[in-house]
This record gives C-alpha cells, sequence and structure tokens, in this order.
C-alpha cells in the first residue's frame, strides 16, 4: 500500500475498478497528482485524466483542490469518493471557524482527513470508493509549507521534499530521489523550477501509466500554497512551460 523512503503513496487504481462492482456500474479513477515543496511554499500537480475501467472518461478534471485558504488536497482513486470527502471537509473547516470562532488547527485538519480515509477501509476493500490523499498546507506558525500522505488504511506521514499519488507515481518513484540527489531539493527551488521537474515527471509518468493524461491536448492542473494562500497558475504559464 505505501513506498516508504520517498513517500510516493500508492492508491488503489492498481486494480481492476469494475472488479467488485455491479455490470454497468464502473467507479471513475483520477490519477496522477505530484506535490513537491518550493522556495516559498508548496506546488501541486496532476493530469486531467479521469478514466472509466479502461475508457477515457474525461480530460478536464480537477484533482487538485483547496480546502480552505491554506489547505489543498489532491486526489488519486475513486473520484466519485473523493469528491464526497473533499464536500464533506469544506463544510466541516468551515462549520468549525464559524462556531469555535478560529479557524481549526492544521492537526486537526490532518485529523479529520485521517478519519474519512480510515473511515472508507471496508468499501476500498471491496474494490469500490478506494481514495489516496495527498494534503499541502501553509502552516502560518512555522512559516513554511509542509506534505502529508496517506497509506490505504488512513496512516499519516510527512515528508520533507515530495509526495506522489495514483498509478503514474509508481512509475516514477526513483526519479524524485535522483533530482535531489543530482540537482537539489525542491525546497530551494524557486517556483518555475520545481513547476519544469514536476511536469517533467508527469510527462513520464503518462509515457509509462495508461491511466495517466499527459499535456500534449491539455495542460495539467497546478496549484500552488504559500503564504498568501491558494493559487491556481494559468493554463498560458504552463503551456509556456512545456513549449
Amino acid at each position: 500500500m505505501l513506498s516508504c523512503g520517498g513517500m510516493a503513496p500508492i492508491s488503489f487504481t492498481g486494480a481492476d475498478p469494475a472488479a467488485a462492482l455491479p455490470e454497468g456500474l464502473v467507479d471513475t479513477q483520477g490519477t496522477t497528482v505530484i506535490a513537491v515543496k518550493f522556495d516559498r511554499g508548496v506546488l501541486n500537480v496532476g493530469d486531467r485524466r479521469a478514466t472509466s475501467a479502461h475508457a477515457i472518461l474525461y480530460d478536464r478534471a480537477d484533482k487538485v483542490l483547496p480546502l480552505d485558504d491554506y489547505t489543498l488536497v489532491a486526489i488519486s482513486g475513486s473520484y466519485a469518493r473523493a469528491m464526497e470527502v473533499v464536500r464533506y471537509l469544506r463544510h466541516s473547516f468551515k462549520y468549525y471557524e464559524r462556531s469555535q470562532l478560529q479557524p481549526m488547527s492544521l492537526e486537526g485538519k490532518l485529523a479529520e482527513l485521517t478519519r474519512m480515509v480510515a473511515g472508507n477501509v471496508a468499501s476500498a476493500m471491496q474494490g469500490i470508493g478506494g481514495f489516496i490523499p495527498v494534503l499541502s498546507a501553509y502552516d502560518l506558525e512555522a512559516e513554511e509549507g509542509r506534505i502529508f500522505f496517506y497509506d490505504g488504511l488512513g496512516a499519516r506521514f510527512e515528508t520533507t521534499e515530495f509526495a506522489a499519488a495514483g498509478s503514474g507515481s509508481e512509475r516514477i518513484r526513483g526519479i524524485f530521489d535522483y533530482i535531489l540527489r543530482t540537482k537539489r531539493p525542491f525546497h530551494e527551488m524557486a517556483l518555475e523550477e520545481a513547476l519544469r521537474e514536476t511536469l517533467t515527471l508527469l510527462d513520464i509518468a503518462a509515457d509509462l501509466d495508461s491511466a495517466t493524461g499527459g499535456y500534449a491536448k491539455i495542460p495539467p492542473i497546478a496549484k500552488t500554497i504559500t503564504q498568501a494562500g491558494v493559487e491556481e497558475l494559468p493554463e498560458s504559464k504552463l503551456k509556456e512551460m512545456i513549449a
């Protein structure tokens, strides 16, 4: 379930998504998402492909979603279940802020997501609704971006440099370490350099994994989280980087 060392979680998307579902009902799957630190925060990049069994269902899926002003979640696996969890977490964070007159702590947000992943284990083991999230946050107290990932049972880990999820992440696992050893840590990179590296990683994943969409047709989604909050990078910038 979890590939340790490089801190790249593996989702349930390697299994046949139709295996445990009634005939005609197929769980839509999303891959691949990458989160890396850069010198001002965290960059999240994801391909736009959503698959249904062996068919490409949609090529503009957004797999990197804000939960609040300083929290992003990147999702792989069951798109329906992940969207349900995202809606719940957004409501939960907002309700806490309004009722307690203060934002929920980062630890509280992480615990809520842990509860969602752990509560989904029974369904995931049946091949229905399995998903793996990567949560990125800007810690205002520590004044730094932070990345957390989960295994399929809800165990939480914090990475110092990067995390990736989805079937494509399995194909590019070692390349992250290669970049760290031959270039420099992601957290020392400026945004443009980190973006260039992650786009290359995503392109390699698309070459090696049929469930991962490349960027020849549709640019990937890319969002940052910094002290200024969440920002989506425009398609024009991404097209410029991959031209």
